[in-house]
């Protein structure tokens, strides 16, 4: 692990959590999916894993999550119902963001950073297609990932636009916005990766901090006023979250809106500076991952 990064962390969390947060990043975490509602049934999933005699446990706060007891991805893509897109793998972490945003149907959404199409997927099954989800992302190999996911997951109200979100038109409004931010990774780290000192540096997180300044500062000015947005990383470092989160608030009239979802209790969190927001602690079920809900003050 990089030293400066043990630093960081035992100088926001103290020497017994930075303990736990190390521990956690050894795990190997389960394989985890949600399924698709749009063209499956939980109980349509159930039986295909027993079928299969799979050991799977459930997840409190959301009923289409699963996890896999004893499986490795690689076996799970090869199944017919990964092939047809009845399920989507994706880390528990990373279902939060669009659960505790709520997308509803007839609004007007925009995921800020969608590829590959995991949230922005999930986001139209919890409309039940009945959203408008405007899906934008910047990177041409990326884009064609997210429209690869888009249509095997049938989420046809999605409407992809290769766009940097930073320079989207202020002409535009949104009812809802998801911003899951680019960052350092801090919550999802390797540490078997042999060239983890390479990548992860101090200048990764302060430029990560930058371009989520950038497009959070954007998300509000296209937000109608009134209206929540969720923004999102997989850092567990403040100088990507509580910090930039602080710094927008001095600038533009929003409120964090405290989280509250039935379940979340199941959830294993770290301490956080900002009341209201939460961050999940790694383990070996979750990626550590942060999460704040804001409302745009009239």
């Amino acid at each position: 692990m990089p030293e400066f990064l043990i630093k960081m962390l035992q100088e926001q969390y103290g020497e017994n959590i930075t303990k736990k947060i190390l521990e956690g990043y050894k795990h190997k975490r389960k394989v985890t999916f949600r399924v698709n509602n749009l063209k499956a049934s939980i109980e349509e999933i159930e039986k295909a894993l027993n079928n299969k005699n799979i050991k799977y446990k459930k997840v409190s706060w959301y009923k289409n999550a699963f996890i896999l007891e004893d499986l490795i991805e690689s076996e799970v893509i090869s199944w017919d119902i990964y092939e047809k897109g009845k399920i989507y793998l994706q880390s528990l972490s990373s279902m939060l963001p669009p659960i505790i945003l709520g997308p509803e149907e007839n609004a007007d959404i925009l995921d800020m950073t969608a590829a590959p199409g995991g949230k922005t997927t999930e986001m139209a099954a919890l409309s039940n297609n009945k959203s408008h989800i405007t899906a934008c992302e910047m990177n041409k190999i990326r884009i064609e990932k997210l429209k690869y996911n888009v249509k095997k997951q049938a989420a046809s109200c999605v409407y992809i636009m290769q766009k940097d979100s930073r320079k989207i038109d202020e002409m535009f409004s949104f009812d809802q916005i998801l911003l899951d931010a680019p960052c350092s990774g801090s919550g999802t780290l390797n540490v078997e990766d042999k060239n983890l000192n390479k990548y992860f540096t101090k200048r990764l997180i302060e430029k990560s901090s930058e371009v989520q300044y950038v497009l959070l500062k954007k998300a509000i000015t296209i937000l109608k006023k009134g209206q929540e947005m969720v923004y999102s990383t997989c850092s567990i470092l403040s100088k990507e979250n509580e910090e930039v989160l602080l710094k927008i608030m001095k600038e533009s009239k929003v409120e964090i809106i405290p989280i509250e979802f039935e379940g979340m209790e199941k959830v294993p969190y770290l301490p956080v500076s900002l009341k209201g927001t939460l961050c999940v602690c790694p383990n070996e079920f979750y990626e550590g991952f942060f999460i704040a809900k804001i409302r745009k003050i009239i």
